[in-house]
């Protein structure tokens, strides 16, 4: 079966058994993918990963954008991994594999009889990634859902306003998780390219949400103080929030003292930075009340194009609150290419640019077992 990709890819020859399904497992996988790696997309017959019923919207060949994605560059097969002639098909198909991903109940793939110790019996070399929602010890019941990872995780705790909670705009703990995912496994490769031994890598929302709380989780660890909401304010720094201009919302994010200074003089109001109250960080986080209601009375007398443009200008990091479209024209403007056409699907472009390897877009997202007819056949011939 010949791989899909090229082989100045960086991952050209790796073959990636995709047991994983909805978005941190298969948003991995598609990165590995972009880079070069051979995906074999296992899915449920009749049905496939749940996320291509995920809609509307749907694409014009009626395919559920969520589910395109984050399965570009990728075989589907269909197998019911209950149904023994499936089941060995999988099994050849985890025998071959130089990594797998998946991100069933704990236990469910041991029970199946491909688990990670059960294959590791035959290729002592394969790197075995498994993705969970709460471990696999007394969180294994808990499902894996980005929304409950939120909630639970205490994301949701530090998002919206003091008296209501929010969730994140995205499902953000399933795309850390997946990011985590993918850089265990090129770790884990690096590692076998040097010794030959394989290992389990394990990931879970929990965890890596916890890791991506970043200041907020040192807050607590470091000095016990446990963060709260604050809508759009930062608990750290001012000014770094929400203002209003004239006609729509515009963001200001000045980090330092020196910023701080340029938006007053940007603003003509060299009293507030001859102000005692906001001289420094430490007491303009103290007095950012007052702050805002300074800066609010300045900034609503002129659009937030104009204010983006001067207090850029002035080395002052600013910007209006845009919406999606907005932001992919503002990447387009940049030059930053965000966006690519895969077969004639229109999708995101992978994140990170290679000066001599980039990434590389083959095929859109299949149809379910697109390729099962190959790749039942490729399984069912000895391997070399």
């Amino acid at each position: 079966m010949a791989p899909l990709t090229p082989k100045a890819l960086p991952l050209h020859g790796v073959l990636v058994a995709d047991f994983s399904r909805v978005l941190a497992g298969p948003y991995a996988t598609m990165l590995l993918a972009d880079l070069g790696a051979d995906v074999v997309k296992v899915e449920r017959p009749g049905s496939g990963d749940d996320t291509r019923a995920w809609g509307p919207p749907f694409a014009a060949d009626g395919t559920a954008t969520y589910f395109q994605a984050v399965n570009r560059n990728k075989r589907s097969v269909a197998l019911d991994l209950r149904a023994p002639k499936d089941a060995e098909l999988a099994k050849e198909l985890l025998r071959r594999a130089d990594v797998v991903v998946e991100n069933f109940l704990p236990g469910t793939m041991e029970r199946l009889g491909l688990g990670y110790e059960q294959m590791r019996e035959h290729d002592p070399g394969v790197i075995y990634c498994s993705i969970t929602g709460f471990g696999d010890g007394a969180g294994a019941e808990l499902p894996g859902y980005d929304l409950l990872a939120q909630a639970v995780g205490g994301l949701m705790s530090v998002t919206g306003e003091p008296d209501r909670p929010a969730k994140a705009g995205v499902a953000l703990v399933d795309v850390i998780t997946g990011l985590h995912a993918a850089f265990g496994i090129l770790a884990a490769l690096r590692h076998r390219d040097a010794t030959g031994e394989g290992q389990r890598v394990s990931v879970s929302l929990l965890t890596s949400l916890l890791s991506g709380m970043v200041n907020h989780a040192s807050a607590y660890l470091g000095a016990g103080v446990v963060p709260r909401a604050m809508g759009n304010r930062h608990p750290s720094i001012a000014p770094y929030e929400v203002f209003d201009a004239a006609d729509r919302p515009l963001v200001i994010a000045a980090g330092n003292d020196r910023q701080f200074h340029s938006l007053c003089t940007a603003l003509d109001a060299p009293d507030l930075a001859a102000d005692p109250r906001f001289g420094t960080n430490t007491s303009r986080v103290a007095h950012r009340d007052a702050l805002a209601e300074e800066l609010n009375r300045r900034l609503g007398t002129r659009p937030a194009e104009a204010w983006f443009a001067s207090l850029t200008e002035a080395g002052v990091p600013c910007g209006p609150i845009n919406d999606v479209a907005d932001a992919f024209a503002l990447a387009e403007h940049l030059g930053l290419d965000a966006a690519v056409d895969v077969g004639g699907a229109r999708q995101t472009a992978h994140p990170v640019r290679f000066s001599a390897t980039p990434a590389d877009y083959q095929t859109p997202p299949p149809a379910l077992d697109a390729d099962g007819t190959a790749i039942r056949e490729w399984l069912s011939q000895p391997s070399i």
